[in-house]
């Protein structure tokens, strides 16, 4: 027990790479056990539409962020001058002028929104959920100096509290009302409990406006390819609910979203994981430095992606089951679209663990390209497959981009050293089995989609 204590305390790296490893992996479970508990809870005092519209909503405003996204957070935390009030009030000062902007260019888009999408009701909800743009931009740097201290506890209690509160906010509502409307108000009340909590519970001094013209261009030059980065980013993961938008009705939409919901929490997990750690983990042990950075790099690459798969196999298995056990019958065709997305975010799974190192050593232009190759490849694919087989086929041509884009990933990692043909060869062939052994298991679900999707 005291050999355990040992490597969780103290400051070096590798214990708060173990304590942010820890809060990472049971901050994020937690939060999407709760996501769950409120998506059961809400999916049966709602209707499928109303996931539907607020899957539009939700690509609408993280959109708007990642289009605007100039790289503050990654800035902050790789940055030489990461720790001083210049630079990081100057990020602030960027950071509140991109909110306001934010939240006047959702106002104007909401009219032709709900044109395009023949959904009134967008025009009156897009203004009110885009406050939460407006209301972020307040959240202090303290935020990211924790982040790139590998300081995870507060943030994590912080998350979880603003987490709860909006979702008794949204019950409360929606058994009270009935409608949309509740998954708007609870959103918009979580962001403002967050911003008082940030303020309140992190100790650093309280952000001023100000513009230090050095610190300014250090964020510009490291930010200009990372707004390109999250423009295609935005692309990569949102691509799919842009199109099925337009094709499908709103009520199959909301049944996709429910199964990418389901799906997707192995890799939103690998997503956060290599978000919050990785560009620290990088700066700190570059693998093209020595032998022995590489080989500790390897050991974590293959704990992160075996850790993923054993938790995709368990979704992409017993995903029609739990469909069936969580939801009722409105919602059963979820659990084809659950056991199809699982299988097909593997090769994203495998490759994930690369595209930080970019960023680590300030080389933002490479993951750019990176990013482009992603996000061009998803709209062709999606585009194709669904145009071949309707929904199954653009579930399909989801994994079929990550596929086609690795030559770019392996591009990338060879640069920066990182490349792990070992660990690559290793988690496809288990991914290739995962995916047989899922289809095969759920053969008769998968048969009704593919009916319904026209084949």
């Amino acid at each position: 027990m005291r050999a355990v204590t040992a490597l969780f305390s103290g400051e070096g790296l590798l214990p708060r790479i173990l304590r942010s490893s820890a809060l990472t992996v049971l901050g994020y479970g937690g939060q999407q056990f709760l996501r769950l508990a409120s998506n059961l809870i809400l999916a049966r005092l709602l209707f499928p539409e109303a996931f539907g519209i607020m899957a539009i909503v939700s690509v609408v405003v993280q959109g708007l962020m990642l289009f605007s996204d100039v790289g503050i957070s990654p800035a902050i935390m790789q940055s030489k001058r990461g720790d001083e009030r210049a630079f990081l009030d100057t990020a602030w000062t960027i950071q509140v002028v991109r909110g306001g902007v934010l939240f006047l260019i959702a106002c104007a888009l909401a009219w032709p929104l709900a044109r395009f999408y023949d959904e009134p009701l967008l025009a009156q909800i897009l203004p009110v959920a885009a406050l939460s743009l407006l209301i972020t931009g307040f959240n202090p740097t303290a935020l990211e100096t924790a982040k790139r201290h590998l300081r995870w506890g507060r943030l994590t209690v912080i998350d979880f509290t603003a987490q709860i509160a909006g979702i008794a906010i949204a019950v409360a509502l929606a058994w009270w009302w009935h409608s949309v409307w509740a998954l708007v108000v609870s959103g918009v009340v979580s962001a403002v409990l967050a911003l008082a909590l940030y303020h309140l519970l992190l100790p650093e001094p309280r952000n001023r406006a100000r513009i230090e013209r050095r610190a300014l261009t250090e964020l510009v030059t490291f930010g200009k390819w990372i707004f390109l980065s999250t423009i295609c980013g935005f692309v990569l993961q949102q691509s799919d609910k842009i199109i099925l938008g337009k094709a499908l009705t709103f009520e199959m939409l909301g049944i996709y979203n429910i199964g990418f919901f389901l799906a997707s929490f192995p890799m939103l997990l690998g997503q956060m994981f290599t978000w919050r750690l990785l560009i620290p983990i990088y700066r700190e042990l570059p693998p093209g430095e020595s032998r022995a950075n590489f080989a500790k790099l390897r050991r974590m690459r293959f704990a992160v992606t075996g850790g993923l798969m054993a938790l995709t196999t368990a979704t992409a298995i017993g995903g029609v089951w739990l469909v069936g056990l969580l939801y009722d019958d409105r919602y059963a065709m979820a659990g084809a679209v659950v056991v199809v997305m699982a299988a097909m975010q593997i090769p994203f799974i495998i490759g994930m663990t690369y595209d930080q190192a970019a960023p680590a050593a300030g080389d933002t232009r490479r993951y750019f390209l990176l990013r482009l190759a992603q996000a061009v490849a998803m709209v062709a694919m999606l585009l194709s497959g669904l145009a071949w087989g309707g929904l199954l086929g653009a579930a399909l041509g989801y994994g079929a981009a990550m596929v086609v884009v690795y030559p770019v990933v392996v591009w990338l990692a060879r640069h920066m050293r990182a490349w792990d043909p070992l660990h690559d060869a290793v988690m496809a062939a288990l991914g290739l089995a995962i995916t047989a052994l899922a289809f095969q298991i759920n053969a008769a679900a998968l048969v009704e989609l593919a009916a319904l999707s026209g084949w």
